[in-house]
């Protein structure tokens, strides 16, 4: 928006005078769709290009900027320097600031040990990748230089293997691409988070992706998980082996990787040492953790665990309580902690100037286009220089045969301009050339030096036929990358660092399923309390705290290592287990199970049962008299669900719900009063939970039946009274004898 033009007049009168600006408070409509692409999208396009997405060569423009200053500073082969030396030179390059400058060296560092193969050759403290709060020194305390394997990045580097470009203020130039002779990019992790994309590349063991190139390039249906079957962490962490996961990984560059820490147990102190951890996360964060489940109770076998980290690395002590078995411990530890974490993949390369996201066999193709074109451009410069030096020895040697000749038209040349010229015509040669002649010095006026010059000019001649054999040739490029991939998997490959886990199904349903069992007492009340009790804890004392009008109606005694089921008035049962609830005291009100399991509105439990192995039966019982028998195994389920809908019929509302693990007799008593004795067997079970069951007591209408209890010998002095050979029966009305055992049981 541009402020009105102002007449003659207008400027007449001073601004100050007006009190006014021309133009200013005007409201301009401008939409938004523009205001974005004219302000927003050339931000989003720097940052994707210039900040956070790496290039082929494996580097982030701050990681190139970075590495080349110290490649120009000398210190691929010299002593190191100060850190703040390097950053001071690199802000020529890089104008984000030293802070930033100096982050990025940080994690470039052998220190940092965040890399499998360090660019930075560090002194001092560089901080670790595997630790939250450990800080690194300010950069004016450390000292650094490149490491030997730099020579590979910037090998040729002066021969035009890649393009130069003019820093941010065109004072010097700086490599767009830097020539790296190995697939730098996944040899390193990088990682990467821009606008509206990210990439996070996992690193990959270097001899295994040299000898994959190697093969890929020989043959381009290589199987490239034969020559490298899965990554390689800097921290050695193991890999739980997913073939389908890595073959996912490969093919698309996303998908996920399952890390597992590595640990050892120490018999003598009892504890368990972690001696790495997945790079995905922290010492502090798994301690934290760890913590916060032994404050909550779901790790009880843990007596202490602290960072005893030193110079001999990474290093997290557990110490056990008595009795512990430590590889199901861990095994709990993997369910429920850091210690064992999802990498995930996105291997998101920039490719002439665009992102792209791709597969491993994808990306070793780009960067082998690639290493062929800087071979070519290495091989047409040497080309140039070796035919410039050609012809200029072509020149000496047509003096060769008279130096005399050459030396008398010099001295008899009266000006010196005319010396070049005058040559050019005694000799019959370019202008190039005379220069060269001219330039010799006296020195070097003999046979000897002049014919040692000349020999050259054969093995000169050789040496550009080659060249050009070369640049005619694909396979000759191609076995030029392969020998130096060879070379570079010789000298700087290391073992592989992180070992693969091959786990069988058993392996994880045994972690899910270790659960710590001892003696328990259930207890839930008419309201919906729950309380867990150990019996240590209900002998001190056993008096319940209950809301008014409140009364226990179940009490079981049983062990931790249970499945608890909480059938409802909805038809649904809720599944949980006993050692996901607190140990209590009976002084305590305890856990109020609606809430507690989410339970629907308005929904309330009808009965609780506790089981280990599902046998045994149910016996619902209806309000219109009729009683279904479902085995309790019908709602054991594989997978952890919640809730099962439908768990029982919905025909007629529930009475009452009883369980046995064994064949007996029953009380029911309707409202009339009437009671009758079943034996559960005269009932046929069903193996469909929502059946209507069959009728057992008849009556009238306006009854209905409202309860079932198990039977107690004894209760009644004459049982046989209740009792009826045929169903559907009316039972029969309590004695008088009898009429105190029915109060009770009402």
């Amino acid at each position: 928006m541009s402020p009105k033009k102002q007449t003659p007049k207008e400027n007449k009168t001073p601004a100050k005078v007006k009190g006014i600006i021309d133009g200013a408070g005007e409201v301009v409509e401008q939409k938004i769709v523009s205001t974005i692409k004219e302000n927003y999208m050339p931000y989003v396009m720097s940052v994707i290009l210039s900040r956070a997405i790496p290039e082929i060569d494996g580097f982030k423009p701050s990681h190139r900027k970075l590495l080349y200053t110290m490649y120009k500073m000398g210190l691929l082969t010299g002593a190191r320097t100060k850190s703040a030396n390097i950053v001071g030179a690199t802000m020529k390059l890089n104008p984000h600031g030293d802070s930033a400058i100096y982050d990025t060296m940080v994690r470039l560092s052998r220190g940092y040990e965040a890399l499998l193969h360090p660019y930075v050759d560090s002194k001092g403290n560089f901080g670790k990748f595997y630790s939250r709060d450990m800080a690194w020194a300010a950069s004016r305390y450390t000292e650094a230089k490149l490491a030997p394997i730099c020579s590979e990045l910037f090998r040729d580097i002066d021969k035009d293997t890649v393009d130069f470009v003019d820093n941010y203020d065109n004072t010097q130039k700086e490599p767009t691409l830097l020539p790296a002779t190995f697939p730098s990019v996944l040899v390193n992790a990088n990682t990467g988070i821009a606008v509206g994309m990210a990439s996070n590349i996992c690193s990959f063991n270097l001899r295994e992706v040299c000898e994959t190139t190697v093969a890929l390039i020989r043959d381009r249906n290589h199987d490239i998980k034969s020559t490298m079957p899965a990554p390689d962490f800097a921290g050695g962490c193991p890999i739980v082996y997913d073939e389908s996961a890595i073959d996912k990984v490969y093919e698309t560059g996303k998908g996920s990787i399952k890390l597992r820490s590595k640990y050892l147990y120490d018999k003598k102190e009892n504890c368990i040492d972690i001696l790495s951890i997945p790079a995905t996360t922290t010492c502090e964060a798994i301690i934290e953790k760890i913590i916060e489940l032994i404050k909550t109770g779901k790790i009880k076998e843990i007596s202490d665990v602290r960072d005893e980290t030193g110079l001999d690395g990474l290093k997290i002590t557990i110490d056990l309580k008595r009795n512990t078995d430590p590889d199901k411990l861990m095994a709990k530890l993997f369910k429920m902690t850091p210690l064992e974490d999802s990498f995930s993949c996105n291997f998101n390369v920039l490719i002439a100037g665009t992102p792209k996201v791709m597969g491993v066999r994808e990306i070793l193709e780009e960067w082998t286009a690639f290493r062929i074109e800087c071979v070519r451009r290495r091989t047409y410069n040497d080309l140039q220089k070796k035919s410039e030096k050609l012809h200029l020895l072509k020149g000496l040697e047509a003096i060769l045969l008279d130096i005399d000749k050459a030396i008398k038209i010099v001295r008899e040349t009266e000006e010196e301009a005319e010396v070049v010229p005058n040559l050019m015509i005694g000799f019959g040669i370019d202008e190039i050339q005379a220069e060269y002649v001219a330039e010799i010095k006296l020195r070097h006026l003999n046979r000897e030096y002049i014919l040692r010059r000349t020999d050259e000019i054969s093995r000169l001649e050789e040496e550009i036929k080659d060249l050009k054999a070369i640049l005619e040739s694909k396979s000759r490029v191609k076995t030029i990358i392969i020998n130096e991939l060879k070379e570079v998997a010789k000298k700087y490959g290391e073992p592989r660092k992180s070992i693969l886990l091959y786990l069988s199904d058993s392996d994880f349903e045994e972690a899910e399923e270790e659960i710590p069992d001892y003696a328990v007492n259930l207890f839930f009340t008419k309201d919906g309390y729950f309380k867990k009790i150990t019996p240590l804890s209900y002998r001190m004392g056993s008096t319940h705290k209950l809301k008014e009008g409140d009364e226990i109606t179940e009490h079981i005694d049983f062990t931790n290592n249970c499945d608890l089921l909480f059938f409802t008035n909805k038809c649904q049962v809720y599944k949980t287990k006993a050692s996901d609830f607190e140990d209590t005291k009976a002084s305590a009100m305890g856990d109020y199970i609606p809430a507690k399991l989410s339970m629907d509105e308005g929904e309330s439990v009808v009965k609780m049962i506790a089981t280990k192995d599902y046998k045994g039966f149910l016996l619902f019982a209806f309000e219109n008299g009729k009683i279904a028998k479902v085995p309790l195994s019908a709602y054991e389920t594989k997978s952890n669900r919640k809730k099962l809908t439908g768990a029982y019929s919905d025909k007629s509302p529930v009475a009452g719900i009883a369980f046995a693990q064994e064949e007996g007799e029953f009380l029911l008593t309707a409202t009339s009063g009437r009671m009758l004795l079943l034996h559960s067997a005269s009932v046929n079970i069903k193996t469909t939970r929502n059946t209507q069951g069959v009728a057992v007591m008849k009556l009238k209408k306006g009854q209905r039946l409202f309860s079932i209890k198990p039977y107690t010998e004894g209760t009644f002095s004459k049982p046989a009274r209740y009792r009826t050979r045929s169903l559907p029966a009316l039972g029969a009305l309590p004695s008088e004898e009898d009429s105190e055992a029915q109060m009770s049981l009402l």
